[in-house]
């Protein structure tokens, strides 16, 4: 439960008020969702980025967005916010430059978790990213979050997911969420047929954390995703 007096610590850095599609719309209602509330045991402060959208941070991360950020981050510190994240896994790309300018601990992304998912499973063990959108996890936004080489890591994208794909080539329409999550289930069964050496699963996509919960029980394995990495770093504030 909330303690209603104690103030945010963590400020979240969320695309920009009516830029976001109406499907993304519908899985923040979900409890686990980066930008509900109610996804966390404490207060979190969620500020909207002027120029924040799918097109400027996860098809072409753009400079002039990041310099933004980085204005809107430095101000939430000077209110008293301890420490920033993003509202959005591909945030990734701009993780050295956000801690570098803001003064306190930056997270941009849940593939932060990935060098210690492999540290914890063995150095040769296998990890499954489970992301938004393939072709557009470049090896910047890894090497970005530490990740120093892709052997042992499996990458899949639900862009490959009819419902999914809707949400961006069809913005205004309303998603089936009951398939949306049969999707994300289906694409984490498929990385265990096709690589039975995963040893855990690592999401990038700050919308998908509601379904961790049914990856863990249904692959038996660790699940890593935003939410996870929120709490951990919380617990250290």
């Amino acid at each position: 439960m909330i303690n209603e007096t104690e103030s945010a610590k963590i400020g979240i850095l969320c695309w920009e008020t009516g830029q976001v599609p109406r499907g993304l719309q519908q899985l923040e209602s979900l409890r686990g969702n980066s930008t509900n509330p109610a996804s966390y045991g404490y207060p979190v402060r969620l500020h909207p980025v002027r120029g924040a959208n799918v097109h400027t941070i996860l098809e072409n991360p753009d400079q002039t967005v990041l310099g933004t950020m980085i204005a809107d981050a430095r101000t939430m510190v000077s209110e008293g916010i301890k420490a920033i994240t993003t509202s959005c896994g591909f945030n990734a790309i701009f993780q050295r430059e956000l801690v570098e300018s803001v003064g306190v601990p930056v997270f941009t992304s849940s593939l932060l978790q990935v060098p210690l998912a492999r540290r914890i499973c063995g150095l040769q063990s296998e990890i499954c990213i489970i992301t938004a959108n393939a072709g557009a996890l470049r090896s910047e936004h890894l090497t970005s979050v530490g990740i120093a080489g892709t052997d042992g890591l499996h990458i899949l994208g639900l862009e490959q997911c009819a419902e999914w794909n809707r949400m961006f080539a069809e913005p205004d329409a309303e998603i089936d969420l009951d398939v949306i999550e049969q999707e994300v289930l289906g694409t984490a069964r498929r990385a265990l047929d096709e690589h039975p050496g995963i040893r855990a699963f690592a999401l990038e996509c700050t919308d998908l954390p509601p379904y961790s919960a049914a990856i863990r029980s249904q692959s038996g394995l660790p699940v890593f995703d935003f939410i996870t990495m929120v709490n951990y770093l919380h617990s250290t504030l």
